[in-house]
């Protein structure tokens, strides 16, 4: 882990705090805790806004989905 020193507001804080104390944590683990959902879910819209840029591109080239048709087939070797 990496030691950084952030500033934030009172009220920031406070809340902070009294999560940490109703759930008997550290200040530092419900900071990583909200911080690692924050960085998932930003994950997760950067790859909507990706998809959504290339749907126009997959709705207008047959050759990008030419084995889509295949994906329900059972594979037998």
């Amino acid at each position: 882990m990496y030691r950084t020193q952030i500033l934030i507001e009172p009220e920031q804080h406070k809340a902070l705090a009294e999560i940490a104390h109703r759930e008997k944590r550290s200040l530092s683990d419900v900071v990583r805790e909200m911080l690692q959902k924050q960085l998932e879910e930003r994950k997760k819209l950067d790859l909507e806004l990706a998809a959504k840029a290339l749907l126009a591109d997959y709705r207008s080239d047959p050759e990008l989905t030419v084995f889509s048709a295949l994906d329900n087939e059972d594979f037998h070797a």
